[in-house]
């Protein structure tokens, strides 16, 4: 017989004390740090601990005995399921003075330089309906909560709409409103779903990797504009021109409307082809005077109009002249090249997806840019001695990498090449700040801006300017 595994305990009265990573708070006991889901400093819970290590506890709240004085009450009825907006239960001031802690403890413990005074995090306006993309996903396993799981008329209905329960790859949660993205999107989601079930059309199985429907993507713009990108598993083509004419239909705002049949293992869809139904294959967005051609695959920050706040004050930070070679790394589609590219002699893109590249050329023309060259591939293979010879030594590097941060090869590259500035901007301020730990040797901290992108969430994005020694 297998060892037989030991409960975890209950502890009483514990008061939360502060926030962590993951929108989690924390607890200590006898030096033992704990964290908590769904809790906020403040309160006093008893709490079910739900996995053990040496150096730290996680677990879950059973019973409140206090409620936080700085608590608030969540506005959305899918809160602390559907693993979104984890913070609403925490007032905005206070979502923005734990996010630009988070950073200001990055920056100290991590890469342990000398910091200037940070500014103060850059708030966002919308804190409700400011992402202009949501992907949603179809499955035939709905999420239940403990209530419908002790109703058993609720288990008649499996098939969910939605996003997926954290840490349960199999499970969706069906959302009835979502307060990320501006209408028609929740109306598009509801549409789809009741005619779905009207028409008996199967939702995806992840497990046995079998049904029709997969997932929906909404995009939004600043300009008005909508594009809906339908994801099935099979190739009915009857049943997808009749989804997709009752869409049009319903919705003759849809400016684009494209499906993919994607039938491997996994959602991603770089590989697929899109095939358009009607409209245009596209949508723009506008950034001051410029227009960004937004495709199905294109990457766009998910906030439009803080977007352009965390722009500007990337302009601001390289301070360009006129006369300066700017180097973009992971460039993307080209949306910070072609935004600081007037201020600048020439501007250098690098980036990993051909696809981003053709579109930030595709930007560049049209907008009148000619001072912008974009090249694709693997950063730390194309970003070489060679590469900087025939391109030209930068004087400025604007690097805005993913959550994964640089490859130290990149780091290594960017001090060979020593431009007089680096403009950091980083989604993940722990490993900015293990690269500003390696970039200290030449370069030196001059400026912070934390910038709030997702409101009630916990992530936050950071710019850094460091000048060469």
């Amino acid at each position: 017989m297998g060892r037989k595994k030991k409960s975890l305990p209950i502890i009483e009265r514990v008061e939360i004390t502060n926030v962590a990573a993951e929108g989690k708070a924390i607890a200590k006991i006898d030096d033992k740090v704990i964290f908590i889901t769904q809790t906020v400093p403040g309160d006093i819970v008893d709490i079910q601990v739900t996995r053990k290590k040496k150096s730290f506890l996680e677990a879950v709240p059973v019973k409140f005995h206090k409620y936080s004085d700085i608590r608030t009450e969540p506005f959305c009825e899918h809160f602390g399921v559907c693993g979104g907006c984890k913070w609403q239960n925490l007032p905005y001031d206070e979502q923005l003075k734990y996010k630009h802690q988070q950073v200001i403890d990055n920056l100290q413990r991590i890469a342990k330089v000398e910091l200037p005074e940070i500014d103060y995090i850059l708030s966002s306006d919308q804190t409700q309906f400011y992402r202009n993309k949501l992907e949603y996903t179809f499955s035939n396993k709905r999420w239940l909560t403990k209530e419908e799981i002790n109703t058993p008329d609720t288990l008649k209905q499996d098939n969910a709409l939605g996003f997926h329960v954290p840490r349960i790859w199999d499970k969706v949660v069906n959302i009835n409103k979502c307060y990320l993205q501006k209408d028609p999107s929740n109306a598009i989601r509801l549409e789809i779903k009741k005619y779905a079930d009207k028409n008996n059309l199967s939702y995806f199985d992840l497990r046995k990797q079998e049904g029709f429907l997969r997932n929906v993507i909404i995009r939004s713009s600043t300009t008005g504009e909508l594009m809906v990108i339908m994801v099935f598993y099979k190739n009915d083509k009857a049943n997808i021109v009749s989804l997709l004419n009752h869409l049009s239909e319903v919705f003759p705002e849809i400016s684009s409307l494209m499906y993919i049949v994607n039938s491997k293992a996994n959602d991603s869809i770089t590989d697929q082809d899109v095939i358009l139904f009607k409209g245009n294959d596209h949508i723009f967005e506008q950034m001051e005077d410029l227009k960004f051609r937004i495709g199905p695959k294109s990457f766009y920050q998910t906030n439009s109009e803080q977007a352009h706040n965390l722009y500007s004050k990337t302009r601001e930070f390289a301070g360009l002249t006129g006369k300066e070679t700017v180097y973009d790394l992971y460039t993307g589609t080209g949306t910070i090249a072609n935004f600081i590219a007037r201020e600048a002699k020439r501007v250098i893109g690098i980036e990993y997806i051909p696809d981003a590249i053709e579109d930030a050329k595709l930007n560049s023309k049209i907008n009148n840019i000619t001072n912008t060259a974009f090249y694709a591939g693997d950063m730390k293979d194309i970003l070489n001695h060679t590469f900087l010879e025939d391109n030209g030594y930068p004087d400025v590097i604007i690097s805005d990498p993913p959550r994964a941060g640089m490859h130290k090869d990149v780091v290594d590259t960017i001090l060979k090449a020593k431009p007089e500035k680096i403009v950091y901007v980083s989604c993940n301020p722990a490993t900015q700040a293990r690269d500003i730990n390696l970039l200290d040797i030449d370069y030196k901290v001059i400026k912070v801006q934390p910038v709030d992108m997702f409101p009630h969430t916990y992530h936050v994005e950071n710019i850094v300017l460091l000048l060469r020694r």
